[in-house]
């Protein structure tokens, strides 16, 4: 005779991995959006890093004389970086005339975190759509 599982022990089972997708896709979403937003500031403190050699070894800050760049792969290719160029959700901006980089996040009403060349401070500017965290 075949020993198998009941159709009541599959129902079960499946109940049961039902309730604990239902707990950690909540947990997954916030564990993600935290990635993204280290991912963000480590961006802009690497380019704030590169504007200061930029400027040790060029004269001045890029892109110059003055301006905004935000094309990563010039970014990248002046500064010898290698940030991403898919869409992370972010998009990297650098400011030459007010001194700072910026990531702002790709979205309507998506907060920004932003650095100046000359600190190490880190700042962001949220919505009330799209909050700073904690």
């Amino acid at each position: 005779m075949f020993k198998g599982f009941t159709l009541i022990e599959l129902i079960i089972v499946v109940v049961v991995i039902g309730i604990l997708v239902a707990f950690a896709s909540p947990q997954f979403a916030v564990t993600r959006e935290r990635a993204l937003d280290r991912e963000a500031r480590a961006a802009i403190a690497l380019i704030q890093a590169a504007e200061k050699i930029y400027r040790m070894e060029e004269g001045l800050y890029y892109p110059s004389p003055s301006g905004t760049e935000t094309s990563i792969p010039n970014i990248n290719n002046l500064l010898r970086l290698d940030l991403p160029t898919d869409a992370t959700g972010w998009v990297y901006s650098v400011n030459s005339s007010a001194q700072q980089a910026t990531a702002r996040r790709n979205k309507p009403g998506g907060r920004a975190y932003s650095i100046p060349f000359n600190s190490d401070t880190i700042t962001c500017a949220g919505t009330a759509s799209d909050p700073c965290p904690p």
